[in-house]
């Protein structure tokens, strides 16, 4: 029965593709390949602010800070970005309409599940150099086990002096991974279910064999290790106290199918939207109503800390925008949050033909056929969710339609199978209308997660078209 279900609002054409001309279709690849590059480039928060603060500035956004420092004040039409601890940031373009009219905004994470470094990580066991891990987000611990690794992160000396890391990224560069188990001695292994096959504290990376000549010495090879460290970075082993390291997969994103039509990369939730975001940002210019793009940390472990949702970075930022727009008040803020209204940016789970048993088709997002909306997401029972009230998505509706925009709805799986949440609940806290939507994903969370490049260029359309008309 459930195979002939169809779908209430079934488009003329079954996917993305069959709509595109020539030229569109060129649109869809140039931007695939963009992309492509950016997450090649950008694995870890950090990086991913660093090229985003950077193309802002190209484009003529300024540092609030530095406006701040030099009493400026802000003007319709005028660009602007604040970041915090280079792990989030909010970019800008002041509108005609006062701020207590409210702010159209799009709002993503940058962090994705991973491997860290523990703060004392590297040891020596039978002659092999080993650095200690604490998984970071949800992952499956299995999927992590034989993988080419590398490091990418940021080493803070006593000094204060930074030393950016990046290991196993270019050709000549040495890869890591963690051991698995040999079939041959897997018996009791083989027992266990897939979610205690590899256990947390066994997700050690190894990183050398090699000791150094002093045959006295203890730790001989962990000794040739941090050599080596400290003759590339000049850092010592007490450094790793004060380091943000992390481990993820070694390698570049890839164009994916014989087709080419869909993109393997890592980190794609919640990158390919907040990069979808960024670049629908990139191109409003001289809006009604003031456009912001809030891209943050922490969502993967709860949206906690300083460079989290839950933080007051965004409301702190919109209280200094006001103070230099000249109409700062504490109720004009509130108002200016109430007003809002917001597109929490966050991937969906593409209906797996190998996994029918956890979807319910009709309510499914499907790869090609673009942006896909969630009502609401939460777990079970909506627990954890915010849940989008029918006027806005009326209005979405309508603003999807006006611009020619590829989009579905749908649910994270089946009602009792699981669910997830977003950031979306933590904003609508001050009152704003607010939607998830975002793209569809297969391998959600493992080292290497597929999307369609019709449904990246649809997120961009549906961003950009947001920005414009809502």
């Amino acid at each position: 029965m459930e195979e002939n279900k169809k779908s209430p609002f079934e488009k003329e054409y079954e996917l993305a593709w069959d709509k595109y001309s020539k030229n569109e279709l060129k649109k869809v690849f140039d931007l695939a390949d963009r992309y492509i590059g950016f997450m090649s480039r950008c694995k870890t928060e950090r990086e991913c602010v660093e090229e985003f603060k950077a193309r802002a500035e190209k484009a003529g956004y300024k540092n609030l800070q530095d406006l701040i420092k030099q009493n400026k004040t802000l003007k319709p039409g005028d660009k602007v970005y604040a970041e915090a601890m280079d792990k989030i940031i909010a970019l800008f373009v002041i509108g005609k309409r006062p701020l207590e009219d409210g702010m159209l905004i799009l709002g993503a994470h940058i962090d994705s599940p991973r491997l860290d470094l523990k703060q004392n990580p590297l040891y020596e066991d039978t002659g092999l150099a080993m650095l200690d891990t604490h998984y970071y987000g949800g992952i499956k611990k299995y999927q992590w086990v034989t993988l080419p690794l590398a490091l990418h992160g940021v080493v803070v000396k006593k000094d204060g002096t930074k030393v950016n890391i990046v290991i196993g990224e270019n050709e000549d560069d040495p890869v890591f991974g963690v051991s698995d188990l040999l079939i041959h001695l897997a018996k009791d292994q083989m027992k266990k279910t897939l979610a205690e096959g590899v256990e947390g504290e066994k997700l050690n990376v190894l990183v050398g064999s090699i000791p150094i000549n002093d045959k006295k010495a203890k730790n001989r090879v962990k000794q040739n290790i941090l050599k080596i460290l400290n003759e590339k970075y000049g850092i010592v082993e007490e450094d790793f106290v004060s380091a943000e390291i992390e481990i993820v997969p070694a390698g570049k994103a890839r164009h994916y199918g014989l087709d080419k039509s869909m993109i393997m990369a890592y980190g794609q939730d919640d990158r390919v939207c907040a990069y979808t975001s960024f670049e629908a940002m990139m191109e409003i210019e001289n809006p009604e109503k003031t456009c912001v793009t809030l891209l943050v940390d922490k969502e993967e472990i709860g949206s906690v800390g300083a460079t989290g949702m839950q933080s007051r970075f965004f409301e702190n930022t919109v209280a200094e925008i006001a103070n230099l727009m000249g109409d700062y008040s504490e109720l004009k803020i509130r108002r200016a949050l109430a007003n809002s209204k917001m597109i929490s940016s966050d991937v969906s789970a593409a209906y797996d033909p190998n996994y029918p048993e956890v979807m319910e088709k009709q309510s499914s997002a499907f790869f090609g056929k673009g942006i896909v909306f969630n009502k609401y997401t939460g777990a079970r029972g909506k627990s954890g969710s915010n849940d989008a009230n029918p006027e806005f998505i009326a209005e979405l509706r309508n603003i999807m339609e006006k611009h020619n925009v590829v989009w579905q709805m749908a649910e994270l799986g089946k009602v009792d199978q699981g669910g997830g949440g977003t950031i979306a609940y933590i904003l609508a806290n001050y009152g704003m209308e607010v939607i998830d939507a975002g793209i569809a994903l297969h391998n959600m969370h493992a080292p290497w997660e597929i999307a369609s490049k019709a449904d990246l260029y649809e997120a961009k359309k549906a961003y950009y078209a947001f920005l414009k008309e809502a």
